[in-house]
């Protein structure tokens, strides 16, 4: 938690009356006052380093997303992901092989920008927005009709929260708190055959300012060279961040704070950034002669994001978010995890993530290995759209061992016993299992996604089984 002030520890000098003259006059003369300590100095660095990590790893991933080189896209504009993940990607941020994402960057602090979505018709659509912050502020969440039904078309306004106008008829302002936006829409996939068909749907989103929005519907979208660029691609926003030095991370957070304020819920943060000299849009002054405690709690900081909070739900081997996910409030610990370990997870409603990466005696996962997962027939995933599992390397790519485009879910086929149970075989050898999941062939780890989560996938009631080496 941030320490609400600085702890400052001093000695004060005290003479006693029987000492002796000469030891009377020195101590009237030369006090003694031990120095002051820099403890406060490492505790604050690193809880503002929790604090701040999500809004640093947003304007990062902005930078890196905005523009008009290849792999990127204007602001107030889509870009469209056009093929799953091939084999051998090599994206640490596990991708997704059910989806197809649109993604963009938007910017309301001239006006505010309008995003249509059309009619699914039938097809499994998800879309949120997140501000600077990692805090979702608008999703299709629990609605059903974006869920199984597919999603109703539908017109949604992104406003700063101060602007007066007038938005086009039926659409759903959305006050923003920060001057950017992060969107994404998932559009499921059923595989190459599919393409054609999503490819028409993303087609059919439209980003635009409200300027160009009334005066022309057909604004521009990019169709992505390659799959949008991620918030955790190696190189890119999420080791960025972990290569900054103090002053680089601190001082990407002031230039940040200037246009995307935390939360009224925050204002003590700020006041303890102010103690070391980060104000928004000043240059950081950190400490003098504290270096060591400065370096001490960026270490601190770093280790605190990559551990998993308290309320991280666990079982099994398995990790996931729960109910806190995606409106953090002051959820320091769990909002700069989420950001570490899922850049853009949503709310509760929007997707359940689970990971794993050791069996059930508590052993690394090795391609080399035959495991099974066992679904008991009321242990079924809970969800109201589809669940799928996916295997990545320990990095979090695909395996160049794998078949393209493989996972197992509901939604392909996965194949029941006479029971009502299910089973899932793990490993990099084809078995003889209908519900064969290709590992690579070293250490690896699992990913179950469920899409549109019933309320006991998220509060705790519902746990995915274990992973038992055969």
């Amino acid at each position: 938690m941030i320490k609400t002030r600085r702890e400052l520890f001093s000695l004060s000098s005290t003479c006693a009356s029987l000492a002796g003259l000469a030891f009377l006059a020195g101590c009237a003369s030369s006090p003694t006052v031990a120095p002051k300590t820099t403890g406060w100095i490492k505790d604050e660095v690193a809880d503002s380093y929790v604090f701040a990590y999500p809004l640093v790893l947003m304007d990062l991933a902005r930078e890196a997303a905005t523009g008009t080189d290849p792999g990127q896209a204007p602001v107030n504009t889509l870009r469209h992901a056009q093929a799953l993940p091939p084999v051998g990607a090599t994206s640490p941020s596990t991708p997704s092989l059910d989806t197809l994402d649109s993604t963009g960057w938007l910017d309301v602090s001239d006006e505010p920008v309008i995003l249509s979505l059309p009619d699914s018709h039938g097809r499994y659509v998800d879309a949120r927005a997140l501000d600077m912050w990692t805090n979702v502020i608008w999703s299709t969440g629990a609605q059903t009709d974006a869920r199984v039904g597919g999603l109703k078309a539908k017109t949604i306004a992104f406003v700063q929260k101060d602007w007066q106008g007038t938005l086009p008829a039926n659409a759903k302002r959305i006050d923003v708190p920060t001057r950017y936006v992060w969107i994404d829409v998932r559009v499921q996939s059923n595989g190459k055959h599919d393409l054609t068909a999503v490819r028409k749907l993303q087609r059919a989103i439209r980003v635009a300012p409200l300027s160009v929005f009334n005066g022309d519907t057909r604004v521009a979208s990019v169709v992505a060279r390659s799959n949008p660029p991620d918030m955790g691609v190696s190189g890119t926003p999420a080791t960025q961040v972990a290569a900054l030095d103090a002053n680089g991370f601190f001082n990407r957070l002031a230039q940040a704070l200037q246009d995307n304020p935390p939360s009224p819920d925050d204002p003590h943060a700020l006041n303890i950034l102010g103690n070391l000299g980060v104000n928004p849009g000043e240059p950081v002054q950190l400490p003098k002669n504290a270096s060591d405690a400065i370096a001490a709690g960026l270490a601190d900081g770093r280790e605190r994001v990559a551990t998993p909070p308290s309320n991280l739900l666990m079982a099994n081997g398995w990790k996931w978010f729960g109910d806190g996910v995606g409106n953090y409030g002051p959820d320091y610990a769990l909002r700069a995890y989420a950001a570490f370990t899922q850049p853009g997870v949503g709310t509760k409603d929007d997707e359940v993530r689970a990971m794993v990466a050791l069996d059930s005696d508590g052993h690394a996962l090795n391609g080399a290995n035959r495991y099974v997962i066992r679904f008991e027939p009321n242990q079924l995933p809970p969800v109201r759209g589809f669940w799928s599992i996916t295997a990545y390397t320990k990095d979090g790519a695909l395996g160049e061992s794998a078949p393209a485009h493989v996972a197992v879910g509901d939604r392909n086929g996965a194949h029941r016993n006479r029971d009502g149970s299910l089973d899932v075989t793990v490993s990099s050898a084809r078995g003889k299992s209908a519900n064969w999941l290709p590992a690579p062939r070293a250490d690896f780890q699992l990913v179950m996604r469920l899409y549109a989560p019933k309320p006991q996938a998220t509060d705790g009631t519902w746990q995915p089984p274990a992973v038992v080496r055969q």
